[in-house]
């Protein structure tokens, strides 16, 4: 195994870990952005606003999304497998 195949299946990794994390990131900034303008607008600032919004975002985020980033995860590890007797060899 070259040097340059390990860094090119720690790209891969690292790459799917992105893919996997931002629409639930997204989601939560957005609506920690709509949050913070409503608490900057009517002065209110309860920290604890935001909370709720933002974990009924996520779990939303994670309905919808969550199949398609089950499908990325198996893919990847499915390919890993297959390739990993022509890394060693």
């Amino acid at each position: 195994m070259t040097p340059e195949t390990v860094l090119d299946v720690g790209m891969d990794a690292l790459w799917l870990a992105v893919l996997l994390a931002a629409p639930l990131l997204l989601s939560a900034l957005a609506v920690g952005l709509l949050i913070g303008i409503f608490q900057a607008a009517t002065q209110i600032q309860e920290m604890t606003l935001s909370f709720i919004p933002k974990l009924i975002a996520l779990v939303v985020a994670l309905f919808v999304a969550g199949p398609w980033m089950l499908q990325v995860a198996i893919t990847f590890t499915q390919r890993l497998y297959t390739e990993i007797p022509g890394m060693l060899g």
